[in-house]
């Protein structure tokens, strides 16, 4: 596993005293408590009352005395005993004076529902501050505004102004949705899913989406937590909640919007959220093994599989079918997902083979219909040989049950049969999404074998839980040291906090520095410098511009290359002083290899993110690249390197020959160690073209040129 970003110190502190009283209150003040029906006043009553609510529970109205059979008071001061949470369920307009009077009677929490938007005030970030100022001088967890409130099902607790016909039935699944109709659909439709936790925490006055993770993980009930997320308004500490999940294991499934320009300019009206690099949230996902999903059904049948509670062994996925069209639409989808088959040894192969009808191919993903003439034991004995493989890492039976139907009942009773013969995760999958199976589907997922509705969705989840094996199995070593003396390492950083302008020259001495390899160069501020440089180095050479501000030289007609000799110096050297100054670097010519781009940008929620990805003039084009957080160690650069479309370019390609892998790795880790330690200082760094040949003395792996952009000078 990765190493964890942040201590677990505390976290078990900050839950109990910020969402302690929120989440699971003993006591609880209903403000604006209501008997008119279809009001949140009146909803939350009846869903308090509908949950089994067993604690202290007052009304606030000065115009009733009880309201559905619970007493009523007229101010919150009126009450025997500060209450734990108070449910501010009024307007805008009376919301600051509300969370006032609750603040004054010594509440600890409070849900508010309304939006927390006055007309008067352009966005409502006015009455939002001001309401969040209350609330952080007394200390209060606030749930809310514009949110639906929360189910604590473990402790019967529902705090939901809008009644639902939902029915208590505590689960393993904690839930956080940046979306009230997420929230409701997920949370008021599917029996399968079944939650110890689910909140929809609106725009996060006090409490966040790292202080609800936390708190779900000091719940031992919880066994995967779901996250639908616009923006991380407590990086350091999402970062950290991320890390201890990781730690626990307890698997984190998120789906993360505003990942398009057009989605997270729309992020901004939503809830205020700042929707933040996608590039940066995929790099923290991946350092804490988070499994990413891009649908609400994929998250369904993500969490069903996690909720199960089985892990999925060594191996890839087995599948057993009653269709072969259905089985081909199965590998085709699995391909395009990027889910592997187990490739079943022999043993497997003949096992199944004795099972099977006439023509039917022993093999995986298996077809295993024929006459039907004995298909429960059959189907039974086809699965538990599929799932008693050891390259098998979990299986999939894949049929589209109907309640009511004799066949169908006999393959519920066929996945049950083999599930309990095997430790490993087995889920029913179905090829479309409307089927009628409601009775059938409760009955096997309450059993341990989850049905998974599309079949797209079930292999998204059988990732995921592949996935999430393999982050468990990392080995994770130490970002790399870089080698020799501190000197050079301290004197990039003097020139940097210098705020002088960085060029070439101190991006390359830069990585040199770090241990990042680069061809011999030097710098020439005349003609007659710069030929001397040339013959030092050896022709043919590279000549540049070096003049100040240009940051993207090709496009200034600022580079050439292969300069085989004197003349060709001097007659390009003559025309770069002309055109952008008598400034240049020389550089000698390097052997060519596959052109790839390194790069950090310094995010700001996040910290440093280094990329990797197709170099040259082939970046913009391809828009292929992959991210990490910095530092990392060379096994997380090698899994970088494996994600990328121009992998194969690397093996070689038409008789090239291979790059050193391991050699490329270890300077993309050594990069990423240069790239945490300078990040005080720059917020980008740009290394375009990386150079990679098999890093023989002919073709080293070089990086060939390097800009660094520095942080205004104020902000070091």
């Amino acid at each position: 596993m990765e190493p964890l970003a942040a201590g677990l110190t505390g976290l078990a502190e900050v839950s109990d005293r910020r969402l302690e009283r929120l989440l699971a209150p003993r006591r609880i003040a209903i403000v604006g408590a209501s008997p008119r029906e279809n009001t949140p006043g009146n909803g939350v009553i009846r869903m308090l009352l509908r949950g089994g609510f067993a604690g202290s529970l007052t009304a606030v109205n000065p115009n009733y005395r009880e309201i559905e059979g619970i007493g009523c008071v007229p101010r919150l001061a009126d009450l025997d005993a500060p209450p734990d949470l108070a449910v501010l369920a009024v307007r805008n307009e009376r919301l600051e004076a509300a969370l006032t009077d609750a603040a004054a009677a010594g509440a600890g929490a409070a849900v508010m529902f309304a939006s927390g938007m006055l007309e008067e005030e352009a966005g409502g970030g006015g009455l939002i501050g001001r309401l969040r100022a209350i609330a952080a001088a007394h200390g209060m967890a606030v749930c809310g505004p514009n949110c639906m409130g929360f189910y604590n099902d473990l402790d019967r607790v529902w705090i939901c102004g809008f009644p639902s016909p939902r029915r208590r039935d505590p689960g393993p699944i904690a839930l956080v949705a940046h979306s009230g109709s997420v929230f409701g659909a997920l949370m008021h439709n599917d029996e399968r899913l079944r939650y110890a936790l689910a909140v929809s925490p609106g725009v996060e006055l006090t409490a966040t989406v790292a202080d609800y993770v936390r708190y779900a993980l000091t719940r031992p009930e919880v066994k995967v937590i779901g996250l639908f997320l616009e923006a991380a308004r407590d990086p350091e500490g999402f970062a950290a909640a991320l890390a201890a999940a990781a730690q626990r294991d307890v698997p984190v499934v998120v789906l993360k919007i505003g990942r398009t320009e057009a989605a997270a300019a729309a992020a901004l009206s939503h809830t205020g959220a700042l929707a933040g690099s996608d590039l940066a949230y995929q790099a923290l996902f991946d350092r804490h093994g988070v499994i990413r999903v891009d649908t609400l059904d994929e998250m369904a049948a993500t969490l069903l599989l996690f909720a199960a509670g089985r892990r999925a062994a060594p191996g890839g996925l087995v599948a057993i079918h009653d269709s072969g069209g259905e089985r081909e639409m199965t590998i085709d989808l699995a391909d395009r997902v990027g889910v592997t088959f187990a490739a079943i040894g022999a043993a497997t192969v003949e096992t199944i083979a004795a099972q099977l009808d006439p023509g039917l191919a022993a093999e995986n993903p298996l077809d295993a219909w024929g006459t039907a003439a004995n298909y429960i034991p059959q189907f039974t004995a086809c699965l538990n040989a599929l799932l008693a493989d050891e390259q098998a890492g979990l299986g999939l039976f894949c049929a589209d049950l109907r309640d009511g139907y004799y066949l169908h009942r006999g393959f519920a009773d066929a996945a049950l049969a083999a599930a309990a013969q095997t430790a490993k995760p087995l889920a029913v999958s179905t090829a479309y999404t409307q089927l009628r199976h409601d009775g059938l589907a409760l009955e096997l997922t309450r059993a341990g074998v989850p049905v998974l509705d599309g079949t797209a969705n079930a292999l998204v989840a059988v990732r995921g839980a592949l996935g999430y094996r393999d982050f468990q199995a990392r080995a994770v070593q130490p970002a790399p040291t870089p080698p020799g003396p501190d000197a050079a390492r301290a004197r990039i950083r003097a020139m940097l906090a210098e705020a002088i302008e960085p060029d070439e020259a101190l991006g390359l001495a830069a990585l040199e520095a770090w241990g990042i390899p680069v061809p011999a160069h030097a710098i020439a501020g005349d003609e007659e410098q710069a030929v001397a440089a040339a013959q030092r180095i050896g022709f043919p050479v590279a000549l540049k511009t070096a003049s100040a501000g240009i940051a993207h030289k090709t496009e200034r007609s600022g580079v050439l290359l292969g300069l085989a000799d004197e003349a060709a110096l001097r007659c390009g050297y003559r025309d770069f002083a002309a055109r952008l100054g008598a400034r240049v670097l020389i550089a000698r010519m390097a052997p060519r290899g596959v052109e790839l781009a390194l790069g950090m940008v310094r995010d700001p929620g996040f910290g440093p993110v280094v990329t990797i990805g197709a170099g040259g003039t082939l970046i913009e084009l391809l828009e292929d690249r992959r991210a990490a957080l910095a530092p990392f160690d060379a096994g997380t650069a090698m899994r970088l390197i494996e994600g990328l479309r121009l992998r194969h370019l690397l093996d070689g390609y038409r008789g090239a020959p291979p790059v050193d892998l391991p050699r490329l790795a270890g300077i993309v880790a050594a990069f990423s160690a240069m790239a945490a330690e300078l990040a005080d200082l720059i917020t980008e760094i740009d290394v375009n073209p990386l150079s990679a040949g098999p890093s023989s003395a002919e073709t080293p792996i070089l990086a060939l040129d390097a800009l660094l952009v520095p942080a205004p000078h104020e902000a070091l």
